[in-house]
């Protein structure tokens, strides 16, 4: 169950994250940006807090955007359930496009960690990621490559793509997204325009679903997935909520700063 935790918190990276730009740069956000998300789960009508989530934007110059993303437990599922996370994960992305560059990964789930490296190379169309145990330096690393069919994303950058688009009712696309070495189309559609509370006030939002539940999807259990993206040129993610098999994670923004 663990596992499906930690699997399903960090889908919602897909769907809520953060990017920057500089002072001329069409993206609908600033170098600096910070936000930071609370989860939690609700099980057989219980509300359990699964800790916060911070996306920050370190650097966008000529040559590359670099983006931050940490994952922490708090709350009743660490005093409760006495299970813990901390991740962090270091995305270099192009920065014109976005599209994933190179990524580092740190997973620390109770007294297990894991550090892991992708490399986008387009040259040879490949993506390859290398996950090593630090406890253990004389263990083997475990890699996987996959094919690249074009520009692609990683958990982090998928999402920074979606808010430069152009969301509208009905409005679909595919973007390729890579995980630990495998690469996923995943089809987004626009589904609703809707009014949701929150830190800003009762504002317009665009409802995205990225369908990522399903068999050969990013996950082969049922579930679905949906966003909810301001209706306004900033395009903040202000809220995902993921229906999946160990119950239901609300995701919801509760602190912004340096916005553009």
């Amino acid at each position: 169950m663990t596992r499906v935790l930690k699997t399903t918190f960090w889908i919602v990276v897909i769907a809520i994250t953060a990017a920057g730009a500089i002072a001329q740069s069409p993206f609908p956000f600033s170098v600096g940006e910070r936000l930071t998300y609370e989860g939690k789960i609700n099980k057989f009508a219980v509300s359990v807090t699964i800790g916060d989530m911070t996306f920050e934007v370190a650097e966008l110059s000529g040559d590359k955007a670099r983006l931050k993303v940490g994952a922490r437990s708090r709350g009743t599922m660490l005093k409760l359930f006495r299970y813990s996370f901390y991740q962090t994960m270091d995305t270099i992305a192009d920065p014109i496009s976005l599209f994933a560059l190179s990524s580092t990964k740190h997973d620390i789930q109770k007294d297990k960690i894991r550090d892991s490296a992708t490399t986008f190379d387009y040259s040879r169309k490949m993506v390859t990621w290398v996950e090593t145990n630090p406890d253990e330096p004389a263990q083997p690393p475990r890699t996987i490559a996959s094919d690249l069919e074009g520009p692609t994303h990683d958990i982090v950058t998928g999402v920074y793509y979606l808010r430069t688009l152009p969301l509208a009712l009905n409005y679909t696309t595919t973007i390729n997204v890579s995980d630990s070495g495998l690469v996923y189309k995943i089809p987004i559609r626009v589904t609703a325009r809707e009014r949701q509370k929150t830190i800003f006030g009762n504002v317009w939002t665009w409802r995205v679903e990225p369908e990522m539940f399903g068999p050969g999807r990013f996950f082969e259990q049922k579930g679905k997935m949906e966003i909810w993206i301001t209706d306004d040129p900033r395009h903040i993610p202000v809220r995902a909520r993921v229906n999946a098999e160990v119950g239901k994670v609300d995701i919801k923004l509760k602190e912004a700063a340096n916005l553009k």
